[in-house]
């Protein structure tokens, strides 16, 4: 089957988006913790008979020891793995470990999209400045990542169906529509 991944710092909110995003798919059962860095292993869920969605452990504050060696050899010997989703915290924007999986990334030529999560913890000034800056980061430092930025909020359910739909869409999950 075909795999998609999520990656992101501890405390970007990945088992929450996870969570939101596949609330109607029952096997994909996400628990959500109140500590930052409770996601140790990276974790595999069969979505139906389409693909497996697997859930990284975060980098940065209280990453696992072993985070770099496990998340390397995944990425480097996966096939199958459809898209990555690098998910960043839309209050902060961009860290300085959010660079550590963007180099993993890169380095590897692993096709990636950026989510930008938590929007409905920020202003709208401030969730545009971080939105423009991540746009013109990817826009000049990056080879592998896809252009269009995904902002999502897991507790408003804002953008959640359109990164829905747009993961049916790269792991060949959405009917073709011809064209009249």
């Amino acid at each position: 089957l075909l795999q998609v991944c999520f990656i992101g710092r501890s405390n970007v909110g990945k088992s929450s988006l996870i969570r939101a995003l596949f609330s109607l798919s029952p096997e994909v059962e996400v628990r959500v913790s109140k500590t930052p860095g409770h996601t140790k292993k990276m974790n595999f869920f069969q979505v139906g008979k389409c693909f497996t969605l697997v859930d990284m452990p975060g980098y940065g504050y209280r990453a696992p020891q072993d985070f770099v060696e496990m998340v390397e050899a995944y990425l480097q010997e996966r096939r199958n793995l459809k898209r990555t989703f690098l998910l960043v915290d839309g209050v902060v924007g961009l860290q300085k470990t959010d660079h550590i999986g963007i180099e993993m990334l890169e380095e590897f030529g692993i096709p990636y999209v950026m989510v930008l999560t938590k929007i409905d913890r920020t202003s709208r000034g401030l969730l545009l400045k971080n939105v423009l800056e991540i746009q013109e980061f990817i826009k000049e430092k990056t080879q592998g990542c896809f252009p269009q930025l995904f902002l999502v909020s897991s507790l408003e359910f804002s953008g959640v169906h359109l990164l829905r739909c747009f993961i049916a869409h790269v792991t060949g999950n959405l009917p073709d529509v011809e064209a009249n």
